[in-house]
């Protein structure tokens, strides 16, 4: 079991109620749902479920059999340049959104904003707590408020052709210049070390956050919004200069391109997260035995300063027509050792779960990866993320315009750090229009 990122719960409470704080004054946010409808004895109900996670039917339809009251309809949504947040949000204003939804951690504050999530501590669920590694669970905490049951983390590594490395003379890089002198390396091979997605925020943020950025900080109710921060230019300088040099692509990620390009060697790496290991045994299946995992490359070697991308939670939201076993199928869902054992399966990621699985249980494609136990690197990545690291309020729409501009810059040459001031000032801006007390930070 994992329980070294427990130590983050100190530092993510703080960060927490000062988040709390910043929210409070925009929207309503802090605000309590009405009484919820309750289910009366013997009733049959259903419950409606966005989710993009992979194999997400089969605990779904296990809770169908064995829960035949309260049935709950899937409908998948597209997690691709963040159109399912653009749907879901348009579902709340609308007045029509599904009773549960699956929601990434970083979005959850934008979700306040709307008055999107029902307040679960409203139904006791603070109490279920200590089910849950702690710094996931506070990731969903605002003030006295719990707005989403933990599912899953996404500690991130480097995704690599271990037999084209071998041919090729490489070891894995240890540190940001071995991995530009490979990416030169591989080059002169005919292929590429990776793609620099520019719609891809996520990824790019979490290498942000790698390298000791703040993109938010909250004091009082005023936030403060950091992109062109030192560290995050010093990311996006040196992304350029593999650019400029053409030692990587420029394509999007997991889109059919890339895929092609995995299959076939042309990308022989790939930086991703923990659940990146299913969506490379399931779409380069020829490659098996082939890939292997090592930890992220380190600004200065013999650190370590990890980062996770992704990671998501279960939320009930506002308008659920039967809060309370909405919340019941919530925390079964992503508990149940059943559950977490078909989720682990379809490569959901790290578990927000203290109990019902081992590390090993995740090595579900331990085969692609030749044998290797491959979750202990994520596992041992999870336990080394800066937790000083907190998200705020936008960042859907920050990741939007990011993806925006760096896709213009690769276009015109603009130069990065450009972009990270640009999308700086315009989420400085996006925050005042919600009414929230914003300012630039360097």
């Amino acid at each position: 079991m994992i329980h070294r990122p427990l130590r983050r719960r100190t530092v993510l409470a703080a960060a927490a109620a000062a988040a709390a704080a910043a929210l409070a004054g925009c929207s309503g946010a802090a605000d309590r749902p009405a009484a919820p409808r309750r289910r009366k004895k013997g009733e049959k109900i259903r419950l409606s479920f966005w989710s993009w996670v992979p194999g997400i039917d089969k605990p779904v339809d296990l809770w169908n059999r064995t829960h035949p009251d309260v049935h709950v309809t899937v409908e998948k949504v597209s997690a691709v340049n963040g159109q399912q947040y653009a749907k879901m949000h348009a579902a709340i204003k609308a007045g029509n959104p599904p009773d549960l939804a699956q929601i990434e951690y970083p979005v959850i504050p934008s979700f306040l904003l709307d008055n999107g999530l029902y307040d679960l501590a409203t139904l006791g669920a603070a109490r279920h707590r200590n089910r849950f590694i702690g710094w996931q669970w506070q990731q969903s905490v605002f003030g006295d408020g719990i707005y989403a049951i933990p599912q899953a983390s996404g500690p991130m590594g480097l995704f690599y052709r271990h037999d084209l490395f071998d041919k090729w003379g490489l070891k894995p890089p240890e540190t940001w210049d071995a991995y530009e002198k490979a990416a030169a390396v591989i080059r002169e091979k005919g292929a590429w070390i990776d793609t620099f997605a520019p719609t891809n925020g996520n990824r790019f943020a979490g290498l942000a956050w790698q390298a000791g950025a703040a993109w938010y900080s909250a004091r009082g109710e005023t936030w403060t919004v950091r992109l062109d921060d030192a560290p995050t230019r010093r990311v996006a300088d040196y992304w350029q200069s593999l650019v400029e040099r053409k030692l990587v692509k420029t394509i999007p990620d997991r889109q059919n391109a890339w895929y092609k390009d995995i299959q076939t060697g042309a990308v022989p790496a790939w930086i991703g997260a923990s659940w990146g290991d299913a969506l490379l045994a399931g779409n380069a299946p020829a490659t098996a035995g082939k890939w292997r995992v090592a930890p992220l490359p380190q600004w200065q070697k013999g650190t370590d300063a990890q980062a996770n991308w992704g990671g998501s939670a279960t939320a009930v939201l506002a308008a659920a027509s039967y809060p309370e076993d909405a919340l019941e199928f919530a925390l079964w869902l992503n508990t149940d050792p059943r559950s977490i054992a078909l989720l682990i399966d379809g490569g959901y990621g790290f578990p927000g779960a203290v109990k019902g699985y081992a590390t090993t249980d995740l090595d579900v494609d331990r085969e692609f990866f030749g044998g290797q136990e491959y979750s202990k690197v994520f596992a041992d990545a999870g336990a080394h993320v800066d937790t000083a690291w907190k998200w705020g309020p936008g960042v859907d729409t920050l990741y939007q315009r990011l993806g925006d501009a760096f896709t213009r810059a690769l276009a015109d040459g603009t130069p990065f750090r450009a972009v990270l001031a640009d999308v700086q000032r315009a989420t400085v801006t996006d925050l005042r229009n919600k009414g929230l007390d914003a300012v630039s930070g360097t």
